[in-house]
């Protein structure tokens, strides 16, 4: 049985009435990214001005629309104010450093945002399910990740983390679509495939994550991303929501008429090369 309610359709399954969300448009979600494109505009000047140091993770399972967001958030903003931190494994160096240290050559000065798209809390997710940190180095980060954590907020940084979450069926679903797309197919790694086979075992990694991680001043904000256009709206108002801003926009400029000096000669464009005109 289907009953409408404010705007949501309400299944009838047995004695649990379960929820579905009405599905979004392309012109709808287009119409409101818009909307928060400028809303970021107006925060970037913000963070700008008033100098403010902010850290945006991004964790979640392999698929789960964190690059995406990512993407969508910077696609109008300067990158020398907003920059996304997207690190590699570890070097044969960096794996004997303190672990924090190659994370810390990425914070933000005074007017940045960095956005990590996944973090310091690989320890804690893949590291820890794939055997890569032993049982010591995994106890030791649940250990200090809040201290280090609450070090950095002493010292004047904002840092907001993100959980996307994602159902084993749209997961699967996401990998079949890599799977069959040319241009997605690199996305797909074998690391992915195993993480795929280890569902049980990400999902005790990130409760107990959680259970020491999610402190006062870095609390963890989930995302439901079974909807990727939905978990984007969502997780950039919610970003906004969580830095009082200004609107700064400077007062558009006056262009005055272009001045037009003799005594220039252009060189033959017999005597450049041009890029071929397939198009």
């Amino acid at each position: 049985m289907k009953t409408k309610n404010n705007g949501k359709a309400k299944f009838k399954n047995g004695n649990v009435d379960v929820e579905e969300k009405k599905s979004i448009s392309r012109e709808e979600y287009e119409k409101e990214l818009a909307k928060l494109q400028i809303e970021l505009v107006k925060l970037q000047e913000w963070i700008k001005a008033k100098g403010l140091k902010v850290i945006v993770i991004f964790e979640g399972r392999d698929a789960a629309g964190k690059g995406g967001t990512i993407k969508r958030i910077t696609q109008t903003l300067n990158p020398r104010i907003c920059r996304v931190v997207a690190l590699t494994t570890p070097t044969e160096r960096e794996k004997t450093q303190w672990y924090f240290q190659r994370y810390v050559a990425h914070l933000p000065a005074a007017g940045e945002m960095v956005l990590f798209d996944r973090s310091w809390y690989n320890r804690a997710g893949v590291e820890r399910v794939m055997g890569f940190c032993t049982n010591e180095e995994y106890e030791e980060f649940l250990r200090s990740c809040p201290e280090y954590e609450r070090m950095l907020v002493r010292s004047g940084i904002k840092i907001i983390k993100y959980w996307f979450s994602v159902s084993d069926e749209e997961q699967e679903k996401r990998f079949q679509n890599r799977l069959h797309e040319p241009t997605k197919r690199w996305k797909l790694s074998p690391m992915d495939l195993e993480s795929r086979a280890r569902w049980e075992e990400y999902s005790r990694a990130k409760d107990e994550m959680f259970a020491y991680t999610d402190i006062k001043q870095a609390p963890w904000y989930v995302v439901e991303a079974d909807n990727k256009k939905r978990a984007r709206l969502n997780c950039i108002s919610h970003l906004l929501s969580l830095i009082p801003y200004e609107d700064l926009t400077p007062k558009p400029i006056e262009l005055p008429p272009r001045v037009k000096k003799k005594g220039y000669i252009r060189p033959p464009i017999s005597d450049q090369t041009f890029v071929p005109e397939i198009f």
